[in-house]
C-alpha cells in the first residue's frame, strides 16, 4: 500500500469515529435530559406530601369522621406514659371530677397527683384522673369485676351513667383472656360484652369500633367447645385489642402523659360501700 492511499485510509476511519460519537452524544443527553427531570418532578412531589401530612397533622379518617387503626398509632403521641394499662378503668364524659366523686360517693376523698393516684389505684381505693380531652378515667381494682358479679357491674354502670351521662367500662385479663367493655348514655346500656370461659353480657349491636377492630363476640351458650384452645386464642385476641377500642370509643389510658399534667391532680378515696351498686 503506498502512501497516498494509506492516508486516504485514514482519513476515513477519522471521519467514522468522529460521526460516531455524535451519534452517541445524540442519545445520550436526551436520556440524561429524561432522567434529570424525573427527578426533579420525584423530589416536588416529596415536598408536596411532606407540606400535606403536616397541614393535616398525620391523622387518617374514615368518610364517617370515625378513626381509623392507622390515626391510634399515629396518635399516640405520649412516649412517656405513666399509665400500666389498668385491668379495669371507667371513661366518663366529663371535666367534673367532683361531680364524679359525688355520685362514686367516695370516703375520704383527697387530691392527688396521677402518680399518687395510679399507686393508690390497686388497693382499697379508687383514683378520679383529672379532665383529659374530655374524659375523665376512674381507675382502681374496686370497681365491679364482670366474671364476679355481672349485674352488679352492670347497675352500677347504670347507676353513674343515670347521674353522669355517658360512661364506658373496660375490663381485662391478659393471663386467661377474661375480657369486658361496655358503653351507657343516660342510664342505658348502649353496649356491653363481657367474656370469662363464655359469654356472660352481650347488649346491643356490635359498633362501628368492634367491627373495624374485628372483635370477635360470642352469644350466649356459642363458641368453639370442640376446641377450646383456639377459643382462648381468640379470646386473648380481643384482649389485646381493648386500648385500640378504648382509644375509638374515649381514652386510651395508657396514651396519658404525665410532662403534660404534671401540675393537674385528681381525687382518690375509698368507695362508699353503703352506696347502692
Amino acid at each position: 500500500m503506498n502512501v497516498s492511499r494509506l492516508t486516504a485510509v485514514l482519513a476515513m476511519d477519522g471521519r467514522g469515529a468522529s460521526a460516531a460519537s455524535q451519534d452517541h452524544a445524540a442519545i445520550i443527553l436526551p436520556l440524561l435530559l429524561l432522567l434529570g427531570t424525573v427527578l426533579l418532578i420525584g423530589a416536588l412531589l416529596i415536598i408536596l406530601i411532606r407540606r400535606y401530612l403536616r397541614t393535616r397533622g398525620g391523622k387518617l379518617f374514615t368518610s364517617a369522621g370515625q378513626p381509623t387503626q392507622a390515626e391510634f398509632h399515629s396518635d399516640r403521641f405520649f412516649q412517656s406514659s405513666i399509665f400500666q394499662c389498668p385491668n379495669r378503668w371507667v371513661a366518663i364524659k366529663s371535666a367534673n371530677p367532683q361531680a364524679v366523686q359525688t355520685a362514686l360517693g367516695l370516703h375520704n376523698p383527697t387530691p392527688c397527683s396521677w402518680t399518687e393516684g395510679m399507686a393508690q389505684g390497686g388497693g382499697q381505693k379508687l383514683f378520679i384522673s383529672p379532665p383529659v380531652r374530655g374524659w375523665i378515667l376512674v381507675v382502681g381494682s374496686l370497681l365491679p369485676e364482670p366474671s364476679e358479679d355481672v349485674d352488679a357491674c352492670f347497675r352500677f354502670l347504670q347507676r353513674l351513667s343515670r347521674e353522669l351521662g355517658e360512661v364506658q367500662f373496660f375490663s381485662v385479663n391478659r393471663a386467661v383472656g377474661h375480657h369486658a367493655w361496655a358503653r351507657f348514655e343516660c342510664g342505658r346500656a348502649i353496649r356491653g360484652y363481657a367474656w370469662a370461659g363464655e359469654t356472660l353480657w352481650n347488649q346491643g349491636r356490635k359498633t362501628w369500633a368492634e367491627r373495624k377492630l374485628s372483635l370477635r363476640c360470642y352469644d350466649y351458650c356459642e363458641g368453639d367447645t370442640q376446641n377450646h384452645f383456639a377459643q382462648i386464642e381468640r379470646s386473648r385476641a380481643n384482649t389485646e385489642k381493648i386500648l385500640l377500642l378504648a382509644s375509638i370509643w374515649s381514652l386510651d389510658p395508657s396514651s396519658v402523659d404525665d410532662s403534660a399534667l404534671t401540675d393537674a391532680l385528681g381525687i382518690a378515696g375509698e368507695l362508699n360501700q353503703a352506696k347502692p351498686r
